[in-house]
């Protein structure tokens, strides 16, 4: 055995013995190549510095200057030219890598990363490579090289790398869940416990809340709606996320499917997604959910109206639609969209066996089009008066009114103590209904959601100025721009689930489709990752439990009650992300820098003696370059708080968080 051992390790010695020759030859071939290419002025700018990509594009399209000047250098002939029956065929892809390696023509920051060891052996093109792209500077990021406040400046630090599979340790491990605490009528209580029938709204990255999510719903979410960020070839000014436009595609690609793959495992059999997206992004979207929900699962792509024709536009034509890519994890024999939808009914002395519902007493025609039900009904009980709308008339006309209400059709507020209503609404019986419904006649009573409703609504009264209005009549349109109306995911969850279902929204931005579900009983999980989500989306939900009265509430009755769990994923070296992102001073940094290196929570290649030993260098960096080597030198793996470690004292969790954490995932207590 010592004989095999001392064999082998002298294959190890030899072995890297040849890697560090093979560097070197590397090292003095880049010298070699830059010395050739500055022969030709193309290639280099006027402070004699290498452009790259021009050196890139001229190789990918055979320029004969460069491909003369490759074949008069016998190591570049060499290494790049291959002889074919007589033939010198150029490998451009060979070509394409040594130019595109982070080894050539290293800047400052690259010296200093390859002095601390922090350097990327590979070099290469992420499309080259099968790694996962896991750091973006862009919210929502699977690592969160992440903003949490809108006004952060992506450029401020680039934070994008990749991460191989084998250096995805402990990333998608569950995590730990923070900050617990239920709102409901009763105010808000902390030290509580998970129920399963509880809503639940998480603040932290979506993909690691995701992953979390796996361990306790899996197979469990009857429809998951997303509103992401939108992949646009030109930032435009209806973008709604204004700042994550201009990824690049392929990082936008990769970005949403590790989300979709994940948020595959929590749908329930028969659930559905639907995915929001411009007409930019639709097609390559489409392609790559093909991929991962399987085309046959595919269920259709539904157009939504966003706004009325403009005319200063491209080609003169308008886009004025965005799409909803529709998938499910069943095939075409199941009807997964014309859910059943039950009607509540009341009962009052006032007409005993005759169970009645309520029903919008507008419609949707403007005081142009229907003059006689443009009017001011009055309550004849007590007089007050109730305006129309100019833009949604009443249901009734004027001189119908009265024999209207005279066969009870109309409920004024206040005629029955358990209604909480703040305007007139139609009274329809369930006698009457279930008539209907034998007649064949569908479209009143909507025992089984017509589909031609349904896209009435999502062509017509869906567009985004409803969605702004819904926020400057809550907050303030300065909150959050172009938010989705709640007319969008109401018909969709209308179509696709039950009272009692799970709906999950990941990019939960204001809080439209939580505030939904919640008015319509369904259970929902939303994330988000912005500081908004307790100014804006546990601000919304709270209003909604008080009865807020916009939005949709008053086409489903909402009287407000229900309650929600707040909690926060449990950070570890995130908090110093975001200390990054925030720091303004070269100060700032060294201290962030320090207490980094303190916690020992970095990147396993650096050995911290190294960066001590390079600290000058480091103080010489560019503010820019600082900030982007702690982002690359902390350890991806413990952004947040691992569940396993839960009960480690270096996390210093408290012990009301560790009860939740118990009843959350399910683990017998300690």
């Amino acid at each position: 055995m010592r004989r095999r051992g001392n064999i082998l390790q002298n294959i190890e010695i030899i072995n890297i013995q040849a890697l560090i020759w093979e560097i070197i030859q590397l090292a003095n071939f880049f010298d070699t190549l830059e010395n050739v290419l500055r022969a030709d002025e193309r290639f280099f700018s006027k402070d004699n510095e290498l452009m790259r990509n021009k050196v890139y594009e001229a190789a990918m399209m055979m320029d004969p200057g460069l491909l003369s000047l490759l074949l008069n250098n016998e190591e570049t002939k060499k290494r790049f030219f291959a002889d074919v029956n007589g033939m010198l065929v150029f490998d451009k892809i060979a070509f394409g890598w040594v130019v595109n390696n982070r080894s050539f023509l290293p800047d400052s920051y690259t010296r200093f990363k390859n002095k601390v060891g922090l350097m990327d052996s590979r070099g290469e093109l992420i499309s080259s490579n099968n790694d996962i792209v896991l750091s973006f500077p862009h919210k929502d990021c699977v690592l969160v090289g992440g903003q949490t406040k809108e006004d952060q400046k992506r450029d401020e630090v680039f934070y994008n790398e990749s991460l191989a599979p084998d250096e995805v340790d402990r990333l998608l491990y569950p995590k730990v869940l923070a900050k617990a605490k239920r709102y409901s009528a009763n105010g808000v209580e902390e030290g509580i416990k998970w129920s399963k029938d509880d809503n639940l709204l998480i603040k932290g990255n979506n993909l690691l809340a995701l992953a979390s999510l796996v361990k306790t719903h899996a197979g469990m979410v009857k429809l998951i709606y997303i509103d992401p960020p939108y992949f646009f070839k030109n930032k435009t000014a209806t973008d709604a996320f204004k700042y994550n436009s201009n990824f690049h595609l392929s990082s936008w690609l990769v970005f949403m499917k590790n989300r979709l793959t994940m948020a595959k495992k929590l749908l329930v059999e028969g659930g559905t997604i639907w995915l929001s997206i411009s007409e930019d992004g639709m097609h390559y979207l489409k392609t790559m959910a093909d991929d991962i929900f399987g085309v046959d699962h595919f269920v259709g792509t539904i157009p939504r109206r966003t706004r009325d024709g403009k005319s200063d536009v491209p080609f003169n034509l308008s886009q004025d639609f965005d799409w909803l890519l529709v998938y499910t994890n069943v095939d075409d024999t199941h009807k997964v969209v014309g859910r059943q939808v039950e009607r509540e009914y009341y009962t009052s002395d006032d007409y005993p066996n005759r169970p009645w519902r309520l029903a919008d007493a507008t419609s949707q025609q403007p005081a142009s089009k229907r003059p006689n039900c443009y009017f001011t009904m009055v309550n004849p009980k007590n007089g007050e008066e109730f305006p129309a709308d100019e833009k949604r008339t009443w249901a009734v006309a004027k001189d119908t009114f009265q024999s209207y209400y005279d066969a009870g059709a109309i409920v004024f507020p206040g005629d029955y103590p358990f209604l909480k209503i703040t305007k007139p609404y139609i009274r329809k019986f369930k006698d009457e209904d279930d008539k209907k419904v034998e007649a064949g006649n569908l479209g009143a009573v909507i025992s089984d959601f017509a589909i031609k409703g349904f896209l009435a609504q999502i062509l017509g009264n869906c567009k985004n100025k409803d969605g702004n209005a819904e926020i400057d009549d809550l907050f303030s349109r300065d909150q959050f721009d172009y938010a989705k109306p709640e007319n969008l995911p109401k018909s969709i969850i209308e179509v696709t689930t039950e009272e009692g279902d799970i709906v999950l929204d990941f990019f939960l931005g204001s809080g439209t489709t939580a505030a939904v579900a919640h008015k319509m009983k369904r259970r929902y999980i939303g994330i988000e990752q912005m500081d908004y989500i307790e100014a804006l989306c546990v601000k919304r939900l709270s209003k909604v439990i008080e009865g807020e009265a916009g939005g949709i509430s008053t086409q489903v009755n909402w009287q407000g009650g229900g309650s929600f769990v707040y909690c926060e994923l449990a950070q570890c070296n995130q908090r110093f992300v975001d200390e990054v992102q925030s720091a303004v001073t070269d100060n700032e940094v060294q201290s962030v820098l320090e207490r980094v290196l303190a916690t020992g929570y970095i990147n396993a290649l650096v050995m911290p003696g190294d960066i001590q030993r390079n600290m000058e260098e480091f103080k010489a960096l560019e503010l820019a370059d600082k900030k982007k080597f702690i982002m690359e030198l902390l350890d991806k793996n413990m952004l947040y708080v691992n569940l396993c470690d839960l009960d480690d004292e270096d996390y210093a969790i408290s012990e009301a968080d560790k009860s939740f954490n118990r009843s959350f995932y399910g683990l017998e207590e300690q």
